[in-house]
């Protein structure tokens, strides 16, 4: 028997834009087992399924750690983060507003 495909439509139906629903402070804690601390910077984009994100989360200690992830509705997405070539613009417009987000983006694609 062929592979049966799912269309991205039947496993996250459209929501409305989550940022008009939900914004998000900043910043606002966080916390994993190996340490806790602030999300003091976030970029985001509203795409037709989901809402991709770059996270600057800063720890307690002061160290830097980025996350991508994303977000469905007004949850946090468990997954990978996904973002299709013609969101990248409006990635690049909304880390305007990220200064120390995009300073360490600039270093992962420096020569």
């Amino acid at each position: 028997m062929g592979e049966r495909l799912v269309s991205p439509e039947a496993l996250m139906p459209e929501h409305p834009p989550p940022s008009a629903a939900s914004p998000r402070p900043i910043p606002r804690p966080f916390a994993f087992h190996w340490g806790k601390g602030l999300v003091v910077e976030e970029a985001s984009i509203e795409t037709p399924y989901t809402e991709p994100t770059i996270q600057l989360l800063e720890y307690e200690d002061g160290s830097e750690t980025l996350r991508f992830c994303y977000y469905h509705g007004p949850r946090f997405g468990r997954g990978p983060a996904m973002m299709d070539a013609d969101a990248l613009d409006d990635m690049r417009e909304a880390l305007q507003e990220t200064p120390r987000l995009r300073a360490l983006l600039k270093r992962l694609t420096e020569d």
